[in-house]
């Protein structure tokens, strides 16, 4: 099967879809659109993504959008090595980690959200800063509570599963924007033994190849 990830070296929405790829030992190709010259509003990418956001996965089926969406597909594709427990139960368990990153705290801090902010309403960098390490922060706060109460050796028990594939993107994201993550001993443990196994580590934005050099 032919894949081709539409994506941003550091975007978390494509570094989540990265991981799992890679963790299933999925084959794809990348194209890159970079979003701080706008490339993702070029009428060819939006042929594919109205939104104009990425990541996009083009499928023999047909394009995909909406990393979730992505996801769901790849499992529903590729169903071994699962990245959901089978109990209905936990499933929603690792759900509910997945949407607290993906609809709380992913959206507040994305390059479009920060352009509104300094360009609409003047907003210093002072102030930038402290709304993103405000979301992220509470959505922290919430998660550490939750892998404290459901988390082993990942988020969700002992195998790695859909919560640690958003959990690694939005602590890169909390670490490139400074945020203080000392209260968070448990997001950081878990996130550490993701990222030691190497179809994960190969997804970090620094070993694409589109990634700004060093």
């Amino acid at each position: 099967m032919s894949l081709m990830l539409h994506g941003y070296w550091r975007s978390t929405a494509s570094y989540r879809v990265r991981i799992a790829l890679n963790l299933k030992g999925v084959v794809y190709e990348q194209a890159a659109h970079d979003l701080r010259t706008g490339a993702q509003r070029d009428p060819a990418y939006l042929s594919l993504a109205p939104q104009g956001l990425v990541p996009a996965l083009e499928t023999p089926e047909g394009p995909l959008t909406q990393s979730l969406a992505i996801l769901d597909w790849i499992e529903d594709r590729w169903p071994e090595p699962a990245l959901l427990p089978k109990d209905a139960y936990d499933r929603a368990v690792v759900r509910a980690m997945a949407g607290l990153i993906a609809a709380d705290i992913h959206p507040l801090n994305n390059l479009r959200v920060l352009k509104v902010l300094r360009e609409a309403f003047s907003a210093s960098e002072d102030q930038v800063q402290n709304w993103i390490a405000r979301w992220i922060t509470d959505g922290f706060t919430a998660l550490e509570a939750m892998i404290r109460q459901h988390g082993g050796a990942f988020a969700f028990g002992d195998r790695v599963s859909l919560a640690d594939c958003l959990l690694v993107p939005q602590l890169y994201s909390a670490e490139r924007f400074s945020v203080d993550l000392a209260p968070f001993v448990h997001v950081r443990r878990v996130a550490a033994a993701a990222l030691a196994l190497a179809p994960v580590a190969a997804a970090h934005p620094s070993q694409q190849p589109d990634a700004d050099a060093p």
